[in-house]
Order: structure tokens, then C-alpha cells, then sequence
């Protein structure tokens, strides 16, 4: 059996209108590749809410003003060697100046941990 790299996830919030845009930029940098599959991501589509406040430069909505956007929730996993290059591509391609993002450590991918001693 091979070993093969753990993946993470990468969880972002983009709005509607440039979800396919910022996707394909992961997508360049490696992310969405599972096994034998390439692309593979979960798109759920809802409401973001923001209200942006002094020192602000939104590229959607005013400075003091409650603002809501049709956003997806974008799901991607990929190499944890890649971290760096994944959130580089997204901060890139994403409109917001602060995009809304976690990145999570899937721990299914690493082997387990030896049993304590008795």
C-alpha cells in the first residue's frame, strides 16, 4: 500500500456571482483532488451577512450599513503540503478584501495514535 498525503479542508464563503472564478483558482493550485477524481468540491448556497465599519473598502455593500449577499459555502479538500498555496489562490481570487475562511485538519488521514501503556 502506497502512502498517499492527508488532506485538508478548506471552508470559504464566496459570493454567488464569483464562486466559479475562485474555485478554478483552487482548483490550478491543487485543491479538489480526491484519489482518481479532480474538481470535486461542495457548493451550499445562503446568506452572508456582513456591516462593514470605518477603515472598510467593500467591494459589496457601504461603510456602516447592514449589508446581505447571496453567498455559497465552498468545501474543498486538498494537500496539507498545499496549505500555503490554497489560501494564496483564494485571498487572490476572492472579491472580498477579508474573505470569510477556516481551514480544517483532517485527522481521518493520519494514522492512529498507539494505545497508552498499562
Amino acid at each position: 500500500m502506497s502512502a498517499r498525503e492527508a488532506l485538508d479542508v478548506l471552508v470559504a464563503h464566496i459570493p454567488a456571482t464569483h464562486t466559479d472564478e475562485v474555485l478554478a483558482a483552487l482548483f490550478a493550485v491543487g485543491a479538489g483532488a480526491v484519489g482518481d477524481y479532480r474538481e470535486c468540491a461542495f457548493v451550499l448556497r445562503g446568506e452572508g451577512r456582513f456591516r462593514p465599519v470605518d477603515g472598510a473598502h467593500p467591494t459589496i455593500g457601504t461603510v456602516g450599513e447592514a449589508e446581505r449577499v447571496v453567498e455559497d459555502r465552498v468545501e474543498v479538500a486538498f494537500p496539507r503540503s498545499r496549505r500555503a498555496l490554497v489560501v494564496k489562490a483564494l485571498r487572490e481570487a476572492h472579491p472580498y478584501e477579508e474573505p470569510s475562511f477556516h481551514v480544517l485538519v483532517n485527522v481521518a488521514d493520519e494514522a492512529p495514535s498507539a494505545p497508552p501503556a498499562p
